[in-house]
């Protein structure tokens, strides 16, 4: 079977297509995960910001080491809920 000029034709249209339907599939999928990549880095620094405030500013004596910096970092605000309620029921942190 000889697909000719319009065959040709149709074949680089359909791969073109398949190419752009890849390509937009990649990029939404990257665009989520750069979203939740940023809002992960923002809610760490947020924590370790409050961290900070809650040690210096409120007087909450939290001790700066590294079991409670790391929680810190990692899960930001939830990880410095936990350890205030922690200290205000007096388990050691």
């Amino acid at each position: 079977m000889v697909l000719g000029i319009g065959g040709a034709l149709l074949s680089e249209i359909v791969l073109a297509f398949l190419i752009a339907v890849v390509l937009f599939i990649i990029f939404k999928i990257g665009k989520k995960i750069l979203k939740l990549v940023f809002g992960i880095i923002i809610n760490s620094i947020l924590g370790v910001i409050a961290f900070l405030a809650l040690n210096y500013l409120f007087g909450m004596e939290i001790p700066i080491e590294l079991a409670t910096m790391v929680p810190t970092a990692l899960f930001g605000l939830p990880a410095v809920g936990t350890l205030i309620i922690l200290k205000l029921f007096g388990f050691p942190v």
